[in-house]
């Protein structure tokens, strides 16, 4: 082989590696918009006003599966690119895009199940038709992903809080984000960047617990019961809704 011909070959080894580099990130980029799309998706149908949180829940977390089955099939297309070690050296630019679904994923989840998703149930998921995965899942990633689902909760607690029923569920969402955090603080040395997560788990589960804190100060000054409580708060954030609104706007 000359030296021509060997650079000729490092040349088109070097370009193929590009060439897949921004396939992988252009996919990354999509699952990445796809998933956030998920969890604006989810925390809407949740924010709507009904007698029936359950079946609520039970059609948000329908709706949520039906968009991640369109996101795996965005994934689908760079799984030929992403096999054995190919992973773990485009690993980088495919992870932001996973973590993303995964917070999607476990935020449908909860709604459905009230608890966390597992690393295997995230790998199964993470499978097309046939069964075959469409790529690794490490446990940095998973952890990463689940450990940002706080933050989403965080929001569903304050946007659920002055509904009927609101505050138990709040209250619950508490627990189970206090439960996270402790248990991810063990893994924080092992975890590139989990550590900055949990500061933003700390700062979520303490905005659960202020609202929570001043909901049950002003119900103990006035001494109103649970279900008057919720008539009250309930009827506040309506006329805050219609105060919203232009004059002569439909709701």
């Amino acid at each position: 082989m000359t030296v021509a011909s060997a650079f000729e070959a490092f040349r088109e080894h070097l370009d193929e590696h590009h060439d897949r580099r921004e396939r992988i990130i252009k996919t990354n980029r999509d699952v990445t918009v796809a998933s956030k799309k998920v969890i604006f998706l989810l925390q809407r149908i949740l924010n709507e006003r009904t007698t029936d949180d359950r079946a609520l829940s039970h059609r948000a977390a329908a709706e949520a599966k039906a968009k991640l089955a369109e996101i795996r099939v965005l994934l689908r297309n760079v799984t030929h690119e992403l096999q054995g070690e190919r992973f773990w050296r485009y690993a980088s630019n495919i992870s932001g895009g996973l973590q993303e679904y995964i917070e999607a994923l476990s935020l449908a989840h909860y709604i459905e199940h009230g608890r966390l998703v597992s690393y295997q149930e995230v790998k199964e998921d993470l499978r097309d038709e046939a069964g075959q995965p469409l790529c690794p899942l490490s446990v940095s990633d998973y952890i990463l992903g689940v450990s940002d689902l706080t933050g989403e909760l965080m929001r569903l607690a304050i946007s659920s809080i002055s509904k009927p029923g609101g505050r138990t569920k709040a209250s619950q969402i508490s627990s189970f984000v206090r439960g996270c955090k402790s248990d991810f603080e063990t893994l924080t040395p092992h975890i590139h960047e989990l550590r900055k997560k949990q500061v933003v788990t700390s700062q979520s589960l303490r905005k659960i617990e202020s609202a929570a804190y001043t909901i049950a100060i002003r119900s103990s000054e006035f001494e109103l019961s649970p279900e008057m409580l919720d008539h009250i708060m309930s009827q506040m954030a309506a006329s805050g809704d219609d105060r919203g609104q232009p004059e002569g706007a439909e709701g």
